[in-house]
């Protein structure tokens, strides 16, 4: 039982080992291309909440329009 509680144990030490080991492979962005990327999201995000609300407002006027 004991050898069970080893192995376990042996395990998550590598898979912690292996985890920080190509945390340090990843090449993180810059803090400007990180800014620039949220940039883009929300004002893409905005554009498109606002063509999606023009197309539910001209549904529902075309919905009233024949009822």
């Amino acid at each position: 039982m004991d050898t069970v509680k080893k192995k376990k144990e042996n395990k998550i030490v590598s898979f912690a080992k292996e985890s920080y080991a190509e945390l340090k492979k990843v090449v993180w962005p810059s803090r400007e291309d990180a800014i620039s990327s949220v940039k883009v999201v929300i004002v893409s995000t905005i554009v498109i909440a606002m063509v999606l609300g023009l197309i539910d407002v001209l549904l529902l006027l075309g919905v009233q329009a024949i009822f």
